[in-house]
């Protein structure tokens, strides 16, 4: 904790209230206006959220300025180079890599908790067969408070379980709305196999053939999970937070979290980059469409390009680009007139002047979305796939936060601009118009 302080003055009476500031181990102090109001009888505003730290968290550390994103302090290249996503899952969660021994019991505890209950599993014949994936996957994880109610969100352990099965069985659920959406039987994991081999089984299998994994595509579907897994306090993670702030059910707040992802503004940008590309249509139509993205009078959007946070390359695209050109010369999908187009548009961003005086590099939703795409996923899935990857983050935030002593429900409060006190009037008074 700094001892510095700021003081704010009140230009009216004249009073000034001290406000403290406090530092973290990276980025820019914070003050701390907790006695604000108490104090001095103010709220702040901030829409949006854009200069408010909601919280201290130990996990995830974002340097937009300069392109950097560390979880629990290591580089995600790092992490993405030689790691795994169950390690990953294993750091977020517990704030350190895993030696082999824990390493073996994380990824054993995870493999044999990914079946759903069987009477879970008929839900899904209560949806619409074209019903969003999001809004199937939303509903059944929420019904998952129902068949675990009885757990003590104050009782690590209880925790600890929770954790497990919910990161082991996000894939199953997710399968499982896919194959609902096809009119597919249903597919049962497989605990011989791998995090991601297991889930690309559960979509492509059939019981009417054998289905071999590329290995190709298991590797790539891990990096992206890894890209995917956590990015500080974006607007699900607060959704999950705020929800827990209340004591609720686990399950019920990782619902409302996939809720928060399922918006176009959040979760479903990589779905929005590949409607782009239909739209553009052809490698020629790319110049009139660059135009008009730098057109300030148009409305149209070169969409998986620059980010809210990162001033800078995102450090997630320059990894999963090398991925993205990996898998498409190994699937053979490089001749593909969409692909042709996706690569044609990165070449003219990553070179344009005007986009590179704007930061508007290619982000992790425009290879992303490709990646998905070779991988034969369909746009429906996409945002389904990033809820599997981003629940180990909303995880561990929601973990760090009911350990947290300090814990408060969360309740913002508001600027008032509507009417002033007014008494009631009856209908037979009230005026015309």
């Amino acid at each position: 904790m700094s001892t510095k302080q700021l003081q704010l003055a009140d230009s009216d009476s004249g009073v000034k209230t001290p406000l403290k500031v406090r530092d973290g181990t990276l980025g820019p102090s914070v003050i701390d206006i907790g006695n604000l109001y108490p104090d001095a009888g103010f709220f702040t505003y901030d829409p949006g959220f854009k200069s408010t730290a909601s919280c201290e968290s130990a996990i995830t550390y974002i340097d937009g300025a300069e392109g950097i994103l560390l979880y629990r302090g290591y580089p995600v290249d790092q992490l993405a180079e030689q790691s795994s996503f169950i390690e990953v899952a294993y750091l977020l969660l517990y704030g350190e890599l895993p030696d082999r021994e824990s390493l073996e019991a994380f990824q054993h505890s995870i493999t044999v908790h990914t079946m759903i209950h069987e009477s879970m599993l008929r839900f899904f014949n209560g949806f619409h067969f074209n019903a969003h994936p999001m809004a199937m996957v939303s509903g059944v994880v929420g019904s998952m408070s129902a068949f675990y109610y009885d757990s003590d969100i104050n009782n690590a352990r209880h925790r600890d379980i929770f954790a497990h099965r919910i990161i082991a069985k996000l894939p199953t659920i997710a399968a499982a709305a896919y194959k609902h959406s096809l009119g597919q039987p249903f597919i049962y994991p497989q605990n011989h196999l791998d995090y991601c081999s297991n889930l690309l089984n559960m979509f492509f299998a059939v019981p009417s053939e054998t289905y071999e994994i590329d290995r190709v595509a298991a590797e790539a579907l891990d990096l992206l999970f890894i890209l995917h897994a956590d990015h500080e306090q974006n607007a699900s993670t607060s959704t999950v937070r705020l929800a827990g702030s209340s004591g609720t059910n686990p399950y019920s707040a990782i619902a409302a979290g996939i809720s928060s992802l399922w918006g176009p503004a959040h979760g479903g940008a990589n779905e929005a980059v590949l409607n782009m590309l239909e739209t553009i249509g052809s490698v020629e139509q790319i110049p009139r469409y660059v135009q008009r993205a730098k057109d300030a009078n148009d409305k149209f959007r070169l969409m998986g390009f620059g980010h809210r946070v990162y001033k800078n390359f995102d450090p997630r695209a320059k990894i999963i680009r090398e991925m993205c050109h990996k898998l498409l010369s190994k699937l053979g999908n490089t001749d593909s007139p969409l692909f042709e187009l996706a690569l044609r548009l990165e070449e003219i961003a990553l070179k344009d002047e005007y986009f590179i005086a704007k930061n508007l590099y290619p982000n992790v939703d425009f290879y992303s979305g490709i990646i998905y795409k070779a991988l034969g996923i369909p746009k429906s899935m996409f945002t389904v796939m990033f809820a599997v990857a981003r629940t180990v983050g909303w995880v561990a935030h929601w973990q760090e936060m009911i350990a947290d002593p300090a814990r408060k429900i969360g309740r913002p409060r508001q600027l008032y601009t509507g009417p002033k006190r007014r008494d009631y009037v009856a209908v037979e008074m009230r005026k015309a118009g």
